[in-house]
């Protein structure tokens, strides 16, 4: 698998209807996690859309960013955006490093290099912060590579439905 730093996606809208949810990004992250780990973020036997609306609104965190010496983050769904405390352009803005404290970076690097070795991880746990300042520890994350069907890594995703405020 080789990964190319230089590949950037363009700044996904808002899902909505109108868009498919993001099918196509959704059908990544799905595929993608199903590569690594065999499990899916949602019931299989769903239309892409179907799919995608029911990852947007679902009470669970979905994240995603791209590739880069600084990633950005492309997606989150309405719980992530919520938890964060982020609209969706102030999302589409951010480098994904910015969702922790200054001192939690450097454990949060290390666990994107160790998904970065091994494809993904399930067992991540660490403090966040929301845009408002508001501290809350995540547990037991999913974070995982993205994959285009030719083998090239061009992001991670993350997902998590238990946190806590601190």
């Amino acid at each position: 698998m080789t990964q190319d730093p230089a590949k950037q996606r363009s700044v996904l809208p808002e899902p909505a209807a109108g868009n498919g949810y993001l099918a196509d990004h959704i059908d990544l992250l799905r595929r993608s996690l199903r590569r690594w780990t065999g499990r899916d973020l949602i019931d299989q036997a769903r239309t892409p859309a179907e799919a995608a609306r029911t990852i947007w609104e679902a009470p669970f965190v979905v994240l995603s960013h791209g590739q880069g010496p600084d990633p950005i983050l492309d997606y989150g769904n309405r719980a992530a955006l919520a938890l964060f405390e982020l609209s969706w352009p102030e999302l589409t803005r951010l480098p994904s490093r910015l969702t922790a404290e200054v001192p939690d970076r450097e454990e949060r690097a290390r666990l994107l290099s160790r998904v970065s070795e091994q494809g993904y991880i399930d067992d991540y746990a660490g403090v966040r912060i929301s845009r408002g300042g508001r501290r809350f520890r995540i547990e037991a994350a999913t974070v995982w590579n993205l994959i285009e069907p030719d083998g090239l890594v061009v992001g991670q995703a993350a997902t998590f439905a238990t946190w806590r405020p601190l």
